[in-house]
């Protein structure tokens, strides 16, 4: 559709991902997947040669593999064949830099979470694009699997009720030892306000927001760390109440034991409930006050719906999972992007990617729960206007 709609693939520019990046290589090959980008220029290390080096090995051409981000949108803004989208996956503390520079120069944007890392700059930056008419996706990935997308049809379709109850979590391991090698995560000055909740908490608050269409009314957390002498927050467990009335939990650390990846919803409504684990993404559990439980998984016939139908891309029987999902918002974005710049209104069911708004509702979390915690007292969850 893409091509045919323009001629081309939408050009793509990336920052940051280099060297020793966790999501540089996820969000290149999402990015590739569906065929929807060319990747023609880069900007992947604050290292000025290493930069241009490992632009080269990704297939950039030598004068677009840029020595620097500042001097990759400078340049991208002059050319006739600029690119369309830039892509941000840099430390917490450069993403409102980059992305006001970004559409000061006119580019579409898609970042990696969280926005920034504070509630008052990410208010500043969805001003800047709404002003700016461009369009911006931020990475939650995980609302772009199958089964969570299914499960968001199956709550705004009422197939469980009005929701009365959501608990959530998101446990790992990785930052369990004493003795974990520094990196800009461990520095509070450059992960901002609380790594715990900037880092996954957002995840958890944003999966369930986009699952059930809730907003929080208020919540009473508990913040801080368990590894001695850690100068950052690795735990957080709190309890939540809902605009409607629900009640809820989360639970969220990455210094658990043992622990891999543990994210997971479980809503329940007046008639059922919906549980999915990240560990098994291609499982959906319908639990029925009334019936027996039912387990959902990716179907090519209209028993799932349209929503989870869009984004399955592999056959009954085949695993897909954490690259497809950036893939999907990659694509999704694609096709909002195409729509745009073609004079044609985008199709809904393209518009399901996160926005610079799920950015600043993320930082208006995290602010709430770390006052929450700071007072010991519940905190009322209020999103400046925009």
């Amino acid at each position: 559709m893409i091509i045919e709609t323009i001629g081309r693939r939408l050009r793509l520019a990336v920052v940051g991902g280099g060297p020793g990046s966790v999501i540089g290589d996820v969000h290149r090959a999402g990015a590739r997947l569906d065929g929807y980008y060319d990747i023609v220029a880069s900007a992947l290390s604050s290292d000025a040669e290493r930069s241009r080096q490992t632009g080269r090995a990704i297939g950039v051409s030598e004068e677009r593999a840029y020595p620097s981000w500042r001097e990759l949108v400078e340049s991208e803004a002059k050319r006739k064949d600029c690119v369309d989208v830039i892509a941000v996956m840099t430390p917490n503390d450069s993403h409102y830099e980059i992305c006001c520079a970004a559409l000061d120069a006119g580019f579409h944007i898609i970042c990696d979470k969280p926005l920034t890392t504070d509630l008052a700059s990410a208010v500043s930056l969805a001003k800047k694009v709404k002003r700016s008419g461009l369009e911006f996706c931020l990475t939650h990935s995980y609302t772009a699997y199958p089964m969570v997308r299914q499960a968001r049809a199956m709550v705004r379709d009422g197939v469980i009720g009005a929701i009365r109850q959501l608990h959530l979590q998101y446990v790992q391991g990785y930052l369990a030892s004493d003795h974990v090698p520094p990196g800009w995560r461990l520095d509070p000055a450059r992960v901002g306000g609380s790594m715990i909740l900037i880092d996954i908490g957002t995840h958890a608050h944003h999966l369930g927001a986009y699952v059930t269409g809730l907003d929080l009314e208020s919540l009473c957390a508990d913040v801080g760390h368990v590894v001695p002498g850690r100068k950052v927050d690795d735990y957080v467990s709190m309890l939540l109440r809902y605009s409607n009335g629900a009640r809820g939990s989360m639970w969220v650390t990455n210094a658990a034991s043992g622990a891999e990846h543990g994210l997971c919803f479980r809503v329940f409504g007046e008639t059922g409930g919906l549980e999915w684990y990240q560990e098994e993404p291609n499982r959906l559990v319908h639990r029925k006050r009334d019936g027996f439980e039912e387990i959902i998984t990716r179907r090519p016939d209209s028993l799932v719906s349209e929503d989870a139908r869009r984004v399955t891309r592999v056959q009954i029987g085949h695993p897909e999972g954490y690259i497809e999902s950036f893939a999907n918002l990659y694509s999704d974005f694609a096709r909002t992007v195409v729509a745009r710049m073609s004079g044609q209104p985008p199709p809904e069911l393209d518009r399901a990617f996160p926005t610079v708004d799920d950015g600043v509702k993320g930082l208006a979390f995290v602010k709430a729960a770390m006052e929450s915690s700071a007072m010991r007292q519940w905190r009322a969850f209020e999103v400046p206007s925009i």
